[in-house]
């Protein structure tokens, strides 16, 4: 009787284990998406290891020796907004006129979220790591890059500059896919 019992109860249990297992892989491959946009310049030129931002498609070394600062707003005396305004300048000033958003600026020092050249797994434990992202919660980090005016920057960057390479409404969704899964990293 017991072993008819534990028999019905893992055949009960499989296929809902089996769907489990199929929705990590799935928020797993959702992350390929989310690194994809994270790593592309628009991005990771701001979101660096040191505290000089990098600039344009090549990501080189922002000109005029421009810092992060104390609060990631440049350095004092040269704040970022001085070149960078609310919004992007007319085509008029030309391909290479400094780009604008709103709050233009780098992550603070305390959380510069710096994910050039990571790897997948660690990408994902970093953006997790609310020890590293400002105290972010999923929640908080979906409205991020859902609807933080200078993270939409990155789709509409205007010069020559190449806009993120993933729809931003596929982005999000695959973002909120990975995210309502828990977050499950790739395999190191």
């Amino acid at each position: 009787m017991h072993r008819l019992l534990l028999s019905l109860l893992l055949s009960a249990m499989l296929p809902a284990g089996l769907a489990l297992a199929d929705d990590q892989q799935e928020a797993v491959a959702a992350f390929a998406t989310v690194q994809q946009v994270f790593q592309h310049p628009r991005c990771q030129n701001c979101h660096i290891p040191g505290d000089s931002p990098l600039q344009f498609d090549a990501s080189i070394p922002h000109a005029m020796n421009v810092v992060r600062g104390a609060d990631g707003k440049g350095a004092a005396g040269l704040p970022c907004t001085t070149c960078h305004a609310e919004a992007n300048p007319p085509d008029s000033y030309g391909p290479h006129a400094p780009p604008g958003a709103p709050h233009w600026a780098l992550p603070p020092p305390a959380h510069k979220m710096a994910w050039i050249g990571l790897p997948a797994d660690q990408l994902c434990q970093l953006i997790k790591d609310k020890s590293s992202n400002g105290g972010r919660d999923f929640a908080a980090l979906l409205k991020h890059v859902g609807e933080d005016k200078l993270v939409l920057w990155g789709w509409s960057p205007g010069g020559n500059r190449a806009p993120v390479s993933v729809p931003h409404d596929e982005f999000v969704a695959q973002f909120k896919r990975w995210a309502d899964a828990g977050g499950p990293c790739p395999a190191g």
